[in-house]
């Protein structure tokens, strides 16, 4: 449903849980259209169209909001067919070399490129979720977005430096979770499922930049333990039937230490 609604013109290729949300938070705001080959036809506050070409073909800013594996696909679907002065800008969480491929795609039809990452989970924040932008059209993507209501923080002018901060959180992230995972699954198998539970909220708890100082001093300090200590706990999880794949990385990452040293900001 087109509102009529005065504001940017916006394009979003990829409609799933994230472009639509982004889409319907915009539309009180902003004239949105989307393009999504898997949409299934349901009632929304901004236009769906038939092809990606319709629906960028006025947009001032397309965003892109498909997997990796399907941003190059996104952007040649666009190319030849962008109003004069639009930026587009990818927001899929891919690598910097990925991101970097796409601007030069880009550039090479005259279309001016910017690439983003989310940092939030979309369902809760919707079009208020942060966004850093990289790349020649950087500025002038956050400024149009901004003016509707977006969260985006413009980095400068080098594709791939959003990707790459994202990823590194993501590393952390993903990785915690994994972590997690595997935790309460051996733990289960010890029968201390609820203790591993709460003592892991307790102690994540506490995670502050003085804890993650500790963290970061404590294993430049005791790396050679640490590893043998996570060397049992890759054991214990065998031993419950686990591959304990998270613990075994740990180890090597410890028995690294040594000779490569603990970064410091």
């Amino acid at each position: 449903m087109d509102r009529g609604v005065a504001g940017p013109r916006l394009a979003l290729l990829g409609l799933g849980e994230a472009g639509s949300a982004i889409a319907a938070g915009l539309s009180p705001y902003a004239r949105v259209s989307g393009y999504d080959p898997a949409w299934t036809d349901r009632p929304v506050d901004f236009t769906v169209t038939d092809s990606a070409e319709q629906a960028v073909a006025d947009a001032e800013v397309i965003m892109s909001l498909t997997a990796a594996a399907d941003a190059t696909g996104a952007l040649k679907s666009a190319l030849g067919h962008t109003a004069g002065g639009a930026v587009y800008l990818d927001l899929s969480t891919g690598s910097p070399h990925l991101k970097r491929e796409l601007a030069a795609e880009a550039a090479a039809h005259g279309l001016t490129f910017a690439e983003g990452v989310l940092m939030a989970p979309v369902p809760r924040l919707r079009e208020k979720t942060p966004v850093l932008a990289a790349g020649p059209g950087a500025a002038q993507a956050a400024a149009l977005l901004t003016a509707a209501g977006m969260d985006v923080t413009p980095l400068g002018t080098d594709v791939g430096e959003a990707a790459a901060r994202k990823l590194l959180r993501s590393i952390v992230v993903k990785g915690l979770t994994a972590l997690l995972v595997e935790s309460l699954r051996v733990a289960d198998a010890q029968g201390l499922g609820r203790w591993c539970h709460d003592h892991l909220v307790e102690t994540l708890t506490e995670l502050d930049g003085e804890m993650i100082r500790r963290l970061l001093d404590g294993t430049a300090l005791h790396s050679v333990r640490r590893a043998a200590e996570m060397d049992a706990a890759a054991e214990m999880a065998a031993a419950a039937g686990e591959p304990g794949a998270m613990a075994l990385a740990t180890a090597e990452i410890l028995k690294s230490v040594p000779t490569r040293g603990v970064p410091r900001p």
